[in-house]
């Protein structure tokens, strides 16, 4: 062989090695992509279609301090509505986004029957008659399930948390009640407060209708365990009416949002415990006598909601729609707002406890 074909013969089959080694990496690479879909699709409960829509999720929740960080507010007036629970969080954050952000008007819209609640909010939202809503209480099921069936699915955003409060009368005398003692008391397995330790007196148990608020569902999804009330609760229409029950009725026993209960003057907000020996109190220690209010009032135990002691705790959201519109812009924006240092601050000053 010549010198000429030999070097001709050197570059020929370098050529196919390169072409080989080509080859080799080419089906290597299509190999792990295939294992990548095929361990999305089959080989995990995380379905690739569902893990592409999580990576891309079109709410960045903002970590800005300021309302003023937010991009993408909207202009124009928006109508929003929900849970009586967020009556505080509105009288007080809103007042200050108006200020802020004046081309982002808000209109809190009650319900055209029925009493306005979380229920009621959502119920407003599906039938486009608000922008967003406010929630004390998760999102159920059946709702997720129409938010879908109406091409504009629901999606909730947790912004500030809240207790559930138990108030008695002041002269009534116990040191506090188990999350068991409570659901007893609702169920009529508890008929008097000497049962529990408490003088020989009938129990006399208040509570708002079931379907009027969030706060309702919420007990008796968690209190109550989807039991029926007993017959022995008697449903009042409003917190204050209920409060004011209890006031004037040594035997009265009532559960309402803590912000709505521990500044009061003229109930006892009670510890609370999974058990007796674990009571932790909705108000920071020490409890302030009535005596001393309003001068002096008790507080939320902040640390206790935050940490999880408090046993009956539950997170506030902003119920967002996802159907690519202005409504959902005017949503994640409220959402965003209130999760900036300014409007979590604003929450605090509510009487809410952060949830950053």
């Amino acid at each position: 062989m010549t010198l000429f074909s030999l070097q001709k013969f050197k570059i020929s089959m370098k050529q196919k090695n390169e072409t080989t080694v080509l080859v080799l990496a080419l089906v290597i690479t299509l190999g792990l992509i295939g294992s990548i879909y095929w361990w999305f699709s089959k080989g995990s409960n995380t379905k690739l279609g569902s893990f592409i829509k999580n990576q891309s999720q079109p709410l960045e929740l903002s970590n800005g301090s300021t309302f003023a960080s937010i991009e993408n507010v909207p202009s124009g007036l928006f109508n929003y509505g929900g849970s009586t629970t967020w009556a505080p969080i509105r009288k007080v954050v809103d007042q200050v986004i108006q200020r802020d952000l004046p081309q982002f008007r808000l209109r809190y819209t009650e319900p055209t029957y029925g009493a306005p609640g979380s229920g009621t909010g959502i119920k407003m939202l599906l039938n486009n008659q608000l922008a967003f809503s406010q929630s004390s209480r998760a999102l159920q099921v059946g709702e997720y399930q129409e938010g879908r069936q109406k091409s504009s699915p629901l999606k909730e955003v947790p912004v500030a948390i809240d207790g559930i409060a138990v108030a008695i009368n002041p002269s009534l005398d116990i040191p506090g009640l188990t999350i068991a003692q409570i659901k007893d008391i609702y169920t009529n397995k508890i008929t008097n407060w000497q049962q529990i330790g408490g003088p020989n007196l009938p129990v006399l148990p208040y509570s708002r209708g079931q379907k009027e608020g969030g706060t309702v569902e919420f007990f008796v999804d968690n209190i109550l365990q989807n039991e029926k009330f007993g017959s022995a609760v008697k449903f009042i229409p409003t917190t204050t009416q209920a409060l004011r029950e209890v006031a004037s009725n040594r035997g009265g026993i009532y559960y309402a949002s803590a912000t709505e209960v521990v500044g009061q003057c003229t109930v006892k907000p009670l510890p609370v415990g999974r058990s007796s020996d674990q009571l932790v109190p909705p108000y920071k220690p020490p409890f302030v006598p009535l005596s001393e209010c309003p001068q002096k009032l008790n507080h939320l135990n902040a640390a206790a909601f935050q940490s999880g002691e408090y046993p009956i705790t539950r997170r506030l959201f902003v119920i967002v729609k996802q159907n690519g519109q202005t409504d959902q812009q005017a949503g994640e924006a409220y959402a965003s707002l209130l999760l900036t240092n300014q409007g979590q601050e604003l929450i605090s000053k509510a009487g809410f406890v952060r949830i950053r």
